[in-house]
């Protein structure tokens, strides 16, 4: 598949800088892959648009205010963007500088920690900085949410770049479908017979790193972090049970599910998983875990669109987004949603 099937014109105002307030105000596109049919509503109608006996799979992960500044032993500032914890003292990370080997960052009065660069990159994302102590008690304190580079806007409260029901801190970037919930909301939808189950995969930015190869599949995917705990394997297979839909909230959550149900049989019980992915879908991918996928709206040339390509078809996908942009939807981050069927 050529990467430039992926691709589609936005206008610049179209990308949302601020989040929809409430949470569960944002607009959402429905659309029926079977008929090709699109409908508009907003996402506080979930409720009435899901079935009982429906599950919604949702990420858990929490975004950590990982981007920090420190100082150069010559005086100079250097921006650190922690991705990826490997050890208590080691993270995987962005560094914003030239010739880096040591960094001090303050944590608070008169202290710093030391930072040691321990490898030269041989892309821009594989600097391994080594702390002294462990930086994570210092976070709140010091770090700041990592917004992505298209958002312009300061964050007047840095939850709002934070699901409702984050609890496992990890990522680097928010699970971004899942922030139209709302506590009020998924209590309706708990009412109404929808049941929620979670996953967690820890987002790193090479999510939304462009496809610059040619083709599509040239394309080298980046590995996260993630897993699905027994609870929701077999909250997945009550659903199966009573005809439910398994409805992945978000790309995300997508990849944990048809991770773990790669190498099932047919009407096997969905199995716990955790590890590290790889998995790359792309259109002509059979998806085995999901019936239906909530997502906002993606970048050009990302290896999420190829993902909800596959899902729904090139052809429909193409028709979604250039009625969106006809509607004036708002994309990315802090955009509006759609629900596929």
């Amino acid at each position: 598949m050529l990467t430039t099937e992926l691709d589609y014109r936005l206008p610049p105002e179209l990308i949302a800088q601020t989040p929809t307030e409430p949470r569960d105000g944002s607009r959402l596109m429905v659309i029926d892959r079977q008929t090709g049919g699109i409908t508009h509503h907003f996402f506080r109608d979930l409720p009435d648009i899901l079935k009982p006996a429906d599950l919604l799979v949702a990420n858990d992960s929490r975004v950590i205010p990982a981007r920090l500044w420190g100082t150069k032993p010559t005086g100079g500032k250097v921006e650190l963007l922690l991705l990826r914890k490997l050890d208590d003292l080691t993270w995987r990370a962005l560094v914003g500088g030239r010739n880096v080997r040591e960094v001090w960052l303050p944590v608070g009065g008169a202290k710093s920690l030391h930072v040691s660069v321990m490898q030269q990159p041989a892309t821009e994302a594989d600097w391994l900085l080594r702390f002294e102590e462990p930086v994570d008690p210092y976070l709140d304190q010091v770090g700041s949410m990592p917004l992505p580079p298209y958002i312009h806007e300061d964050l007047q409260n840095p939850l709002r770049y934070q699901t409702v029901y984050a609890r496992v801190t990890g990522s680097a970037a928010a699970p971004t479908a899942g922030l139209h919930f709302t506590p009020d909301l998924i209590q309706h939808l708990l009412r109404r017979a929808v049941d929620m189950a979670f996953v967690t995969l820890h987002v790193g930015l090479d999510t939304f790193k462009p496809i610059d190869e040619e083709s599509v599949e040239s394309h080298q995917i980046h590995t996260e972090w993630c897993e699905l705990p027994p609870d929701t394997a077999m909250a997945i297979d009550a659903a199966r049970r009573r005809n439910g839909r398994v409805i992945g909230v978000g790309t995300t959550s997508v990849r944990v599910l048809e991770s773990a149900a790669r190498d099932l049989q047919p009407g096997a019980p969905m199995q716990p998983y955790c590890g590290f992915t790889q998995l790359y879908i792309t259109p002509g991918f059979s998806y085995k875990a999901v019936d239906a996928i909530i997502t906002n709206f993606h970048l050009p040339r990302s290896t999420l669109l190829a993902m909800i390509g596959a899902f729904m078809g090139m052809d429909l996908l193409r028709t979604a987004y250039e009625t969106a942009i006809q509607l004036r939807y708002r994309f990315y981050s802090f955009g509006d949603a759609m629900l596929i069927l």
